[in-house]
């Protein structure tokens, strides 16, 4: 049977002309240097060495060299034989050594190179694209007959569900690397067989379906596969199954199952301070905590395949997901083949995640609106691809701001989406709502999503008249007021994605005080502290009560009358200053209160048994340090 042997431990590491150094991996050589501004982050080549004792196995069996993350290419040698090559920082790609294995001690030497190029995206982005061995790395030590496992990263097992009335049926395919029998068997969540064929393209039927049903109730069955050769089980593979139907309407948004299921999305960029990419499963189920808190049912994962441990995650806590490749703000004509290639391991890799419902082809392709007729020809192809591999699903991309709606690019996939940025690159908040409206009269036919819209906000930052680009905390919060408000008068909308959940290193900006960072997360680089934009969305799209004040940073406020702003999901609330009870208001998540400012101002809101409190000051003259100060400010492009 299959074994995996973690060899995260004990790598030497090559940077640039230095002496090498003693690391465990997941690793980046730039977590400093990606994250500190001035786009001057190293991009280039750097090894990774280990010497490994020659595993024990048996004659009859087969060992991977297993990778879930190099950024961006890499070569992968065994004493000094190449045995593979990369191209792609986010995927998942192994190598059989087995024939290498001739001495006691095995040298892994990978060359791994995040260098400028024109042929492996990304190149051009508002991230950092951070080197290294940045995800776990394996063993895989098989039967000589085993699951097929090199075919672009995939398992071997691959199913889709059908449901008819009041039951399913999954229809599941294996490939393996003899012609053998494999046994197919589904259990319910409780480990109760339901159902089991003998065959390698087999169809088991569910009595009575239990649907995966979003955040509500993310039910998942049990799919395993047997390797049976000679009365003997050579190799087992599994995966979850989530039985559920979607569907996609131009007029009323999203369904899941037959019903109406607005999705209420965030984009998710995987680093973390300090650390990168080279985060762990720890981060990961940190990330989804604060996700759910928030009452999300939706993620794009952005702009890249993620680890597989979140796509479980997902699928475990009932996330619609957004999977999409890095092909993204500038068309390479020697880039094609990389894109064909990313698309296939994101499709493969990824079949079995009921979560996903979207394969994302690209991201704001027309910034530069370069080689449009090479660009074009490969959109179609991505869109054939995606096809060709998972008939099943939607396809999806993300125009860039300045894309018109005519563009011939927006109309290739099945639903299209933009990133607007209204309100806060461009004055005027209200084009949000002229650009819905125009869209939708000009095709009412075609389904339309915002994949990106946010403001910067920066919790130092601090005022009592929020205007574009201060990057105060309170214009975050008035923009993405605006926003909600605006998404209900359009419901139409298939789907809205918040830019970003967290923030996030792009070490070309300066923006916002703090160089090498976008703000535009509802949550701190290092998840610490929640803006109030927060705990607005909680307010509309979660269930938890809960109540909150607004600007509790704000402490020392200017002026004889200050505004309390109250966020909640609660239908009346009451303010107390200094113990005393000044109002109460019936409303719904957004609470406004004008007081007359004391010296001290005790703030007390309540609403049933939820209490909420901060101290706010007067003060003659606005603190210096709430003002963002005058310095260079540099966007990404």
């Amino acid at each position: 049977m299959r074994r995996i042997v973690n060899i995260n431990d004990g790598w030497m590491f090559y940077y640039r002309d230095n002496d090498p150094i003693l690391v465990n991996v997941p690793h980046t050589w730039n977590n400093l240097d990606g994250q500190d501004g001035g786009n001057d982050y190293y991009r280039g080549k750097c090894i990774y060495q280990k010497t490994l004792i020659k595993p024990d196995y048996k004659n009859e069996e087969r060992i991977y060299l297993q990778f879930h993350g190099v950024n961006s290419s890499c070569n992968v040698f065994i004493n000094d034989n190449k045995v593979t090559s990369h191209d792609g920082g986010y995927s998942t790609f192994r190598v059989d050594i087995t024939d290498y294995l001739n001495d006691e001690d095995i040298i892994i030497k990978v060359e791994v190179d995040n260098s400028i190029n024109d042929r492996v995206y990304p190149q051009r982005a508002d991230f950092t694209f951070y080197g290294g061995i940045y995800r776990d790395v394996e063993l895989l030590i098989v039967s000589k007959e085993h699951f097929s496992l090199d075919y672009y990263g995939g398992s071997g097992i691959q199913y889709d569900a059908k449901v008819e009335n009041e039951d399913a049926y999954v229809f599941v395919k294996t490939y393996t690397n003899v012609e053998e029998d494999v046994l197919v068997q589904l259990f319910d969540a409780q480990g109760n067989l339901i159902d089991e064929k003998i065959g390698k393209d087999v169809s088991l039927k569910i009595e009575n379906v239990h649907l995966w049903d979003g955040i509500n109730d993310p039910y998942l069955y049990r799919l395993k596969a047997s390797l049976i050769v000679d009365s003997l089980i050579k190799d087992e593979v599994s995966c979850y199954v989530g039985v559920r139907t979607f569907k996609f309407d131009s007029k009323k948004g999203f369904y899941l199952n037959g019903k109406p299921y607005p999705l209420h999305g965030v984009s998710r960029h995987q680093d973390r301070k300090l650390l990168g990419n080279a985060i762990t499963y720890k981060h990961m189920d940190e990330d989804m905590k604060i996700i759910k808190e928030m009452g999300t049912n939706s993620i794009r994962l952005a702009h890249y395949q993620h680890n597989q441990y979140f796509y479980d995650l997902c699928d475990r806590e009932g996330m619609i997901v957004w999977a999409e490749i890095p092909y993204i703000s500038e068309h390479l004509s020697n880039g094609n083949e990389n894109t064909i290639s990313q698309m296939k391991e994101l499709i493969i890799q990824n079949y079995n995640h009921p979560s996903i419902v979207m394969w994302g082809i690209s991201n704001e392709i027309t910034i530069k609106d370069n080689h449009r007729k090479d660009m074009l020809k490969n959109h179609h192809k991505l869109q054939d691809l995606c096809k060709k591999l998972d008939s099943n699903r939607t396809t999806t991309l993300a125009n860039y701001a300045m894309c018109t709606p005519f563009h011939p690019v927006t109309k290739i996939t099945d639903i299209v989406a933009w990133n607007l940025y209204l309100g806060w690159y461009v004055p005027g908040l209200f084009l949000n709502d002229l650009f819905m409206w125009f869209y939708h009269f000009i095709y009412p036919n075609r389904c339309l999503g915002y994949s990106e819209y946010g403001a910067e906000g920066m919790p130092n930052l601090h005022t009592k008249t929020p205007h574009i680009g201060d990057h105060s905390e309170e214009y975050q919060s008035k923009y993405h007021e605006y926003m909600l408000k605006c998404f209900k008068r359009h419901q139409f909308m298939w789907g809205t994605y918040v830019w970003n959940m967290f923030d996030f290193a792009a070490d070309a900006r300066n923006q916002g005080g703090e160089p090498g960072m976008n703000h535009k997360g509802l949550v701190t680089f290092d998840r610490k502290t929640k803006k109030d934009s927060f705990y607005l969305y909680k307010a509309y799209w979660s269930e938890e009560p809960f109540i909150h004040i607004a600007s509790k940073r704000y402490e020392y406020r200017e002026g004889k009358y200050t505004t309390i702003r109250v966020y909640t999901n609660q239908k009346e609330v009451s303010l107390y200053v200094n113990d005393e009870l000044k109002k109460v208001k019936k409303g719904e998540q957004v609470y406004t209160f004008k007081i007359k400012m004391n010296e001290v101002n005790k703030i007390k809101v309540v609403s049933n048994s939820l209490v909420d409190e901060t101290i706010i000051y007067s003060c003659k003259k606005k603190k210096k340090e709430y003002i963002l100060k005058k310095g260079k400010s540099q966007n990404w492009v």
